[in-house]
């Protein structure tokens, strides 16, 4: 048996958080692109394409060995229908993983000045900066869909939709 080590156990869940993330941006209603229950905050497409920009700015900082707000990754520019985000944050995705595909375990602690701040390591970088930050976010995500009228994914545990048939099929079950 091959002994996993730390990037593939980072690849194999950011690729399941992002697989998460793709669940969600198909289940955004396609009319409120535009929802923002916070005048001063994100409206839902702003802040599900965000979720692209974690991936794409994280994995050209560390391919480029800089971090620096004026890079611009490639494929960035927002789409401005619900339709167009997971196909979008698929292909950015995509074109992160390649981009991290030859990091191994010996960068992980190595320092990086991370957007001329923090000076942090590239496991922190990896796991806070990128996963934690999609997941908090893409939580934020779940919470507009169900604020604008759509119904999210269960992603960690069935939701209130599938709870109730769930519960419906038990009870069937046992009468």
């Amino acid at each position: 048996m091959t002994r996993s080590n730390e990037m593939d156990t980072f690849r194999k869940v950011w690729n399941a958080e992002a697989a998460k993330t793709i669940e969600v941006m198909e289940s955004l209603p396609d009319d409120q692109y535009d929802f923002r229950p916070d005048a001063e905050g994100r409206s839902i497409g702003e802040l599900a394409w965000h979720l692209s920009e974690v991936d794409a700015c994280v994995s050209f900082g560390l391919a480029a060995g800089r971090f620096r707000i004026e890079d611009e990754p490639p494929h960035l520019k927002r789409p401005r229908e619900i339709s167009q985000l997971a196909p979008g944050y698929r292909q950015v995705h995509e074109e992160a993983v390649a981009r991290l595909d030859g990091m191994t375990d010996i960068a992980l602690n190595e320092k990086a000045r991370y957007f001329g701040g923090r000076e942090l390591t590239i496991g922190q970088i990896l796991w806070n900066e990128l996963i934690h930050h999609m997941v908090h976010h893409r939580g934020q995500l779940v919470l507009l869909c169900r604020q604008a009228g759509g119904t999210p994914p269960g992603l960690f545990g069935p939701n209130r939709e599938q709870m109730r048939a769930l519960q419906a099929s038990a009870t069937a079950a046992t009468a």
